[in-house]
């Protein structure tokens, strides 16, 4: 699919993961709503990011916040491309020192990874669905109809998930799940769907740890032996939109890591 002349949303575009596939929407042509908390980070990076790039701040498991952001891609341009980057990492075991761990905690991870994910991508697929179909391929292959692409982000915790990770892993094991009924529903409107788990980034998160976290954690990845780049998460992105055949499926970005228990 060509990215001249339509409308892209990418959830957690502030920063990160989401920064960059906003990046490389734009500078294919796209006009871009970044989505994230309301705040100076996501009116910053929409100005750093230029003319096409826009910020609406919203909740992402907020469906009057997020039908606002939409509405505000869709004025721009038929949209096409909806990116889940935004979530949240917390860290509890399930019986620590103080306790069972707190239900707060659990729920609102799958609020804001599961639940906010699924909540951006019904009301995206919605809008595309009232779109006329385009004509999509790779150079020398047959042309398909399509109206959109919707990726969304897991983790490698979803399949490796380690000690205290039990609320994350889980939202993230969701995401990946629903990939594939989630295809399968939006196939007859010609809208594709597919999730991409990351492994060990260089994100803010990983920006504060100290440089001996930050070297074991690379340690831990057989080649290349380093963080993943956000320009590498967001080359995955254009492929996936770029290639009609990539659909419901949960592609690890992860250096072949596996992780550890802790």
């Amino acid at each position: 699919m060509e990215l001249n002349g339509i409308s892209a949303i990418v959830t957690g575009g502030a920063s990160g993961l989401g920064r960059a596939t906003a990046r490389m929407l734009a500078d294919g042509g796209a006009s871009v709503v970044i989505v994230d908390l309301p705040g100076p980070r996501g009116e910053q990076a929409a100005a750093e990011l230029g003319e096409g790039v826009r910020f609406v701040p919203a909740d992402v498991a907020n469906e009057a916040e997020v039908q606002a952001a939409i509405d505000a891609a869709s004025a721009l341009a038929p949209l096409r491309v909806a990116v889940n980057c935004a979530g949240i990492v917390t860290a509890n075991r399930t019986v620590g020192r103080d306790g069972p761990a707190p239900l707060e905690a659990f729920e609102r991870t799958i609020r804001v990874n599961l639940i906010g994910t699924f909540n951006v991508t019904r009301l995206a697929a919605a809008a595309m669905a009232a779109t006329e179909p385009v004509s999509a391929g790779v150079p020398g292959g047959p042309a398909t109809a399509e109206r959109g692409v919707i990726v969304s982000t897991a983790s490698v915790a979803a399949f490796d998930g380690q000690i205290g990770q039990a609320a994350y892993s889980a939202s993230k094991a969701a995401v990946a799940g629903m990939t594939l009924p989630i295809a399968r529903d939006l196939s007859k409107l010609l809208i594709r769907v597919m999730t991409i788990a990351p492994g060990i980034f260089e994100t803010p998160m990983m920006a504060g740890m100290p440089d001996e976290v930050r070297e074991s954690l690379e340690a831990q990845v057989p080649h290349p032996s380093r963080l993943g780049s956000p320009a590498e998460y967001a080359a995955l992105v254009g492929s996936i939109i770029a290639n009609p055949m990539l659909n419901g499926e949960t592609i690890r970005l992860d250096g072949a890591i596996r992780m550890q228990p802790k």
